[in-house]
């Protein structure tokens, strides 16, 4: 990957989802808010499947829909493979957000949320990596 200000808008995306990611897993650690662990660790899996499409420079929906997005990745892409039903994460999107019918997280919602956005999150940089994304050494992708 060679263009400049492609680089930097998808080293942006990467890092708000690894912001998320932190965010969720603090959360999670200091117990009592899974709801809105749940609510990072969605963002954290949708802002990393879109870092996909800014590396492939391939404009994508403003959707939530994590199924959808998966969906539109090109047939071969691990994180597209590797994760054929991303319903679970998707319902943290929108709903839980606002008060009223909301779905309550429990714990358990909460680390599996984590779990699957960090498994999202490493397999698409790891993805990026293989296929020529060299993250610079103010990066901290590989850390997370």
């Amino acid at each position: 990957m060679s263009d400049p200000e492609v680089l930097k808008v998808l080293r942006r995306w990467l890092q708000y989802a690894e912001d998320d990611l932190r965010a969720a897993q603090i959360l999670m650690e200091q117990g009592g808010v899974p709801r809105t662990a749940c609510i990072h660790a969605q963002q954290a899996a949708e802002k990393s499947l879109k870092a996909t499409f800014v590396f492939l420079q391939v404009d994508f929906p403003f959707t939530h829909d994590l199924d959808r997005l998966r969906e539109l990745l090109p047939q071969g892409w691990d994180v597209r493979e590797d994760f054929p039903d991303l319903r679970q994460l998707s319902i943290w999107a929108i709903e839980p957000r606002y008060p009223g019918d909301v779905i309550e997280a429990t714990s358990e919602d909460a680390v599996s949320a984590v779990d699957q956005a960090r498994e999202i999150f490493e397999t698409t940089v790891n993805e990026l990596q293989r296929r020529g994304y060299q993250p610079d050494d103010s990066d901290t992708t590989e850390n997370a």
